[in-house]
């Protein structure tokens, strides 16, 4: 398999998009789980390896929830030495590691999975409709990693965020609105941010992205006891409520990167959360700069606790996950496209010199 590099990464640009455009002007923000979708998302890669050793993890979809979302298997292949789906033992979190030995021009590789999706939504009227966690998932999603600590400030804020909160579900709400209501998407930020929340805290910096905001809900609600974690995917098409800003804009969607987040509520199970989003819609929908009183506002701030809408797809939950031939101990999460040529570390965040391109199309149901 040969794969133009300059080609693939500004084709996104040169596809027409009539076939994604939304289903409606802007409406009231209000998923509710109907058909299904079904996506096929490739990632190319074609890093130029000028005969050094390179590797490369590539993360696939590799969250299955019965209400939402179903990941089939990738298929993959390029000029690899070696090339192996493998899953984190901890998290689940599925990956392609490819290795070049060394001698080739180019590194090249095409992964390709196909998703099924759909909105989600959690009636919160309707208590005793929730599922089970065992001992076992209960302690890893409440469990502090390396970035998102459960003690000392962020514990002392999670306190003071619930303190006159008597149940999980006013618990889980208040953090969701202290989190809407106390930060900002800094669009200077990278990528989606690192999620290093303790530092947020600490400094009095509330700014970030998805990657910043969501994490900073998660480690909020662990501190509180409450199961959560992050949802690390891609969007993958336009929003069909007119939102410009929850969604992708092409096919093209290297750059359309997305951490969600859930809670685990004992009376309802896994609930959507998303708080960053909201902040996403204040600071870029048109006109840009809305007030959290604008109707755009209101609307998705309401249906972000709850809900969520099926134009995106889940890869994984995971923290702190070891690449293995990595230099690197391990990652943060692994939402992008990872690759080392003769050992230096590449960047993820620069699809073009990196080089990779990520295309998603929707199949027929």
């Amino acid at each position: 398999m040969h794969l133009d590099r300059r080609h693939f990464i500004k084709a996104g640009a040169a596809l027409s998009v009539s076939a994604l455009l939304p289903r409606g002007a802007f409406a009231a923000f209000a998923p509710t789980p109907a058909e299904w979708r079904r996506f096929e998302v490739t990632t190319r890669v074609d890093i130029p390896a000028d005969g050094k050793p390179v590797q490369a993890w590539i993360p696939v979809p590799s969250v299955n929830e019965a209400a939402w979302m179903k990941a089939e298997a990738p298929v993959f292949g390029g000029n690899a030495d070696s090339a192996e789906l493998k899953t984190d033992p901890e998290s689940g979190a599925q990956f392609v590691h490819a290795v070049w030995n060394g001698g080739q021009a180019s590194a090249e590789l095409e992964v390709s999975a196909v998703v099924s999706t759909r909105d989600r939504l959690v009636d919160l009227s309707k208590p005793g409709q929730g599922a089970s966690l065992s001992d076992e998932e209960r302690a890893l999603y409440t469990a502090p990693t390396r970035l998102i600590p459960t003690d000392g400030i962020v514990k002392a804020t999670s306190d003071m965020i619930t303190a006159e909160m008597t149940t999980d579900l006013e618990k889980a709400r208040a953090i969701y609105e202290w989190v809407v209501e106390s930060t900002e998407r800094n669009p200077e930020t990278r990528g989606c941010g690192i999620g290093d929340v303790a530092s947020m805290l600490e400094m009095g910096d509330l700014t970030g992205k998805c990657a910043d905001l969501n994490a900073l809900y998660v480690g909020l609600a662990r501190a509180a006891g409450l199961p959560a974690r992050d949802v690390y995917g891609l969007r993958v098409a336009p929003s069909a409520f007119g939102y410009k800003s929850l969604g992708a804009g092409s096919s093209n969607v290297s750059k359309a990167q997305h951490c969600r987040a859930e809670v685990f509520l004992q009376d309802y199970g896994w609930v959507a959360v998303d708080p960053a989003d909201v902040r996403k819609v204040m600071l870029e929908e048109p006109p840009k700069n809305l007030d959290l009183d604008d109707p755009k506002v209101r609307a998705v701030r309401a249906a972000l606790f709850g809900s969520w809408e099926g134009n995106w797809i889940g890869f994984n939950f995971a923290h702190d996950v070891p690449l293995p031939g990595s230099a690197r101990e391990t990652v943060g999460f692994l939402m992008y496209p990872q690759a080392e040529i003769d050992g230096v570390e590449q960047d993820e965040l620069d699809p073009d010199s990196f080089a990779y391109a990520i295309t998603a199309q929707e199949l027929s149901a």
